[in-house]
């Protein structure tokens, strides 16, 4: 094989030929420096977490609960009769890795895609490709990455291919297919819940890359404790592909991994915590569920969840707000405007200073009397106007502003409450509603 000099001798330093066997780049103009990076051999460029991908159902860990002796997928997988699905899960749980443990697996041709960076053109080619796959007789598998960013139209180009058979469809997503996926592209697939990775299994995975001589650090002497090794993992939150850059990175830096090289590695342990994501709901609906049981300790924490994630300060303050309205309300009236006085203020302040802010309002929210009645009587209200539709106003408490409206009859009969010291027998509602109670 020819030297990176002799490659980068031709034109003057500058080559238009091939890069050797093993190299992805054809026919580009490469500088004599980037020639010297590219002949670094493969190991050196490719990242950890990707050196380091199970080959096989057997080196995959994790996710015992769909792919275990004897699941329904792992079944599918290892006879190579795999249904349309959809992987769903936290990022580094092996949605994409246990695609390609299909693509090894599969005597179909495997066609793989990021929907970030592709649309309907390039599903059209794919299309007319395993069109003609089918013809001699051969499947496709089309496997469509984060495939929650394809939009209604894209993904509706999806349904008929789908439906037919032309591809086998394996979709990943780290948001819930409910909300991001196309109900009836949804129907055609069968959807596998990845769960993050307990701690137990990132501590294999990083002693396994510390192990491996071919492609992780196993000729390299790496000098860690397993109190380190269980630092990362912690510091990883269920995420594989986290752990091991934390890993590589720590490396880069010393062959003696200490507590300070991972904190340099990691400066801040990465939250789960997507604003436009369905974390985002699942925590939010933590904190409201935790006031309105009353458990401060509870409310504070999932309250530092977002606070220490990014959210806005402002969007939990309206939460509370309503919050005061819905499971305090009549119990506490002061409870709003608590809450008002926080959203001013967290408005005038901003973050960091206004998280004791939010804390002192959450935690008086939480030790406050409960009463949801105005929350169930308006529900009430809401289903008598979707039953009754517009019911007519009593004529008696109808303004009559004009001679015209006073000889209809607007107003007739009307009595005036303080003639009345506020005990008047009077309907205010419409007849068929007649002496209807919303309120206990």
């Amino acid at each position: 094989m020819p030297s990176w000099q002799e490659i980068a001798s031709k034109n003057g330093g500058v080559t238009t030929k091939a890069v050797p066997h093993g190299f992805c780049l054809l026919n580009l103009i490469i500088t004599l420096d980037i020639v010297k990076i590219l002949y670094m051999p493969l190991n050196n460029i490719q990242p950890l977490a990707d050196r380091m991908r199970p080959r096989s159902l057997d080196q995959f860990l994790g996710q015992e609960e769909i792919i275990g002796d004897k699941t329904l997928l792992r079944q599918a997988i290892e006879s190579d009769q795999l249904p349309s699905i959809i992987f769903w899960g936290p990022p580094g749980t092996g949605k994409t890795t246990l695609a390609h443990i299909v693509a090894n697996k599969t005597k179909s041709r495997f066609i793989q895609i990021s929907a970030v960076g592709s649309g309907v053109k390039d599903l059209r080619e794919i299309i007319s490709q395993a069109e003609s796959n089918k013809r001699l007789g051969e499947k496709t598998i089309l496997f469509i990455d984060e495939i929650h960013r394809w939009n209604k139209a894209q993904q509706d180009y999806l349904l008929p291919i789908v439906e037919k058979g032309v591809i086998t469809l394996i979709g990943a997503t780290t948001e819930n297919p409910s909300f991001e996926i196309r109900s009836a592209l949804l129907s055609r697939c069968r959807v596998f819940v990845l769960k993050q990775l307990e701690l137990e299994h990132l501590k294999k995975i990083i002693d396994h890359a510390l192990r491996d001589s071919d492609n992780g650090y196993g000729d390299q002497k790496i000098k860690i404790t397993d109190e380190i090794k269980e630092h990362i993992a912690a510091m990883s939150n269920g995420d594989a592909r986290t752990a091991l850059n934390i890993l590589e990175y720590a490396t880069s830096v010393s062959k003696k991994i200490t507590l300070d090289v991972i904190k340099q590695a990691f400066q801040k342990s990465h939250l789960m915590y997507d604003k436009d994501g369905e974390e985002h709901y699942n925590i939010i609906s933590a904190l409201h569920k935790s006031m309105r049981g009353s458990d401060a300790d509870a409310f504070l924490y999932w309250l530092g969840r977002m606070i220490e994630a990014g959210e806005d300060p402002l969007y939990i303050a309206r939460r509370l707000v309503r919050f005061a309205s819905e499971d305090i309300g009549l119990a506490n009236s002061r409870a709003l405007e608590q809450a008002v006085s926080v959203y001013n203020a967290c408005h005038f302040i901003g973050l960091p200073e206004c998280n004791v802010i939010l804390a002192q309002a959450v935690v008086y929210m939480a030790k406050c009397e409960k009463s949801n009645d105005l929350y169930v009587a308006y529900g009430k209200v809401q289903k008598d106007i979707e039953e009754y539709g517009n019911l007519p106003v009593p004529m008696h408490i109808r303004n009559a502003p004009t001679k015209l409206m006073k000889d209809l009859g607007y107003s007739k009969g009307y009595k005036y409450s303080p003639n009345h010291d506020y005990n008047e027998d009077q309907e205010y509602l419409p007849d068929k509603l007649k002496n209807k109670k919303y309120l206990k």
